[in-house]
């Protein structure tokens, strides 16, 4: 069964809004335009198209007079507007007129000047009064225009003509929901973004995080509480097991050390051969031990893996040679490197505890810079164990020996060192097991 994919807030926050926005405001605006042209009343206009033509036809004469001349335009729209007549008045009152002027507009003649735009329109059928008022620039100058000509309905074009102010309204209210929903959105968001890198900086190796709760949304604070809420009881559930492990080793130390004196001491040599089992159980008690030191701040310091591995070959010396095993160290310009010396120190033992119990008979510890190796000519580890090597309790063979824990602690201790671990095959047919620490 395939995983659903995960939805984005973007839709429902910012999408959405905005579709909804637009949509909004062109209901809106067709609203508002059949309200301004008063489809309830119905009627017909004077096309105001008719004043550029009649403005072009007026010319001056030398006497600074008003003149009309029947230039082809004025002509077609003569033939097409049988009804036509027309006002033409410049600011000084000077004025020539077209057709039979409407009485009802006769007392606007001479004063047409002080006008500049006017639709007018009688009641009823055949709208003979029906005329409009325009200023234009024409030869003759500037003239205000009052005419009648043919008839149309107040269309979009008319509209949008005589309500200019309109338009950029409803661009400026498209623009400002176009910017502002999603800088709205993400400005609330923030703190989801934030909380969100803080959790991709959560170490899962160190204790005590929390996510912040500062600027995030009511409606994600319960999500965000929730997750600290479990991640307290995490830590909770993680220092009851640190201390029972470290409670149960401490508490296995002494009764270990006490069974080693006693087989040591013992007169038959059966007892006596139980030394290598107490030996484990020693072994078992210092990696649970080791388990605790992990969560232990480091005391970091230069160190010489040169002199630290001669010194745990040279501890080790005795019990490789009571098990007939033998061990040799191999410097080839070792480099300081930053770490804990006794972290590191327990690191070698155990590999070089893990490769004598896995069947080795000459164990090789080498240091080449910042590289150490413990090589081994035991049976090797196959290829597709190489990684679940390093897993907790993790057994090569059901009845090997030792507990499973020694290369899962080396990987964790090195990983805290910033290095990395790797396993090899040996030239002879054994094991490599390599650690590469950061230098200086």
């Amino acid at each position: 069964m395939t995983a659903r994919q995960s939805r984005s807030l973007k839709r429902p926050l910012i999408v959405q809004p905005l579709i909804f926005q637009f949509v909004t405001l062109f209901i809106s605006f067709w609203i508002i335009l059949a309200v301004a042209t008063r489809l309830d009343s119905g009627g017909l206009y004077t096309d105001e198209t008719i004043t550029p033509v009649i403005a072009s036809a007026i010319v001056r004469e030398p006497g600074g007079g008003l003149a009309i001349r029947m230039t082809p335009d004025l002509a077609t729209l003569h033939r097409t507007s049988p009804g036509l007549w027309f006002v033409a008045e410049d600011d000084t009152g000077r004025s020539v007129a077209f057709g039979q002027i409407p009485v009802a507009y006769l007392s606007l003649v001479g004063e047409l000047h002080g006008l500049s735009y006017a639709h007018l329109r009688d009641r009823s059928l055949p709208y003979r009064l029906s005329a409009v008022i325009r200023r234009e620039i024409a030869p003759a100058g500037a003239l205000t225009i009052l005419g009648h000509g043919k008839l149309t309905g107040l269309t979009l074009v008319v509209f949008m003509a005589s309500n200019m102010f309109t338009i950029p309204v409803f661009l400026m209210l498209a623009l400002i929901s176009l910017i502002i929903t999603p800088w709205t959105v993400r400005r609330s968001l923030a703190g989801v973004n934030r909380i969100a890198a803080e959790a991709t900086q959560m170490d899962p190796d160190q204790h005590g995080w929390r996510l912040g709760e500062a600027d995030v949304p009511q409606e994600i604070l319960p999500l965000v509480r929730a997750v600290n809420d479990v991640l307290g009881r995490l830590d909770k559930g993680y220092e009851r097991q640190r201390r029972f492990i470290a409670s149960a080793a401490h508490e296995l130390r002494t009764p270990i050390a006490i069974l080693r004196v006693k087989v040591d001491a013992a007169a038959e040599p059966a007892t006596r051969r139980l030394a290598g089992d107490v030996e484990r159980l020693a072994n078992l008690a210092e990696q649970l031990l080791d388990l605790q030191r992990l969560d232990v701040i480091r005391n970091d310091a230069d160190l010489h893996l040169a002199t630290l591995v001669q010194r745990v070959a040279a501890d080790l010396a005795p019990l490789l040679i009571a098990s007939e095993r033998t061990i040799e160290v191999v410097i080839e310009e070792p480099l300081p490197v930053p770490g804990d010396p006794g972290a590191i120190e327990r690191v070698v033992i155990n590999l070089v505890q893990n490769a004598i119990e896995h069947g080795g008979r000459h164990v090789i510890i080498r240091v080449t810079g910042s590289v150490l190796e413990v090589e081994d000519d035991g049976p090797g580890i196959p290829h597709d164990e190489r990684e679940r090597v390093f897993e907790p309790f993790h057994r090569l063979r059901p009845r090997s020996t030792g507990a499973g824990l020694g290369l899962s602690l080396v990987q964790q201790v090195i990983d805290r060192h910033g290095g990395r671990v790797s396993i090899l095959g040996a030239p002879a047919g054994g094991t490599i097991v390599r650690l590469a620490l950061p230098a200086h």
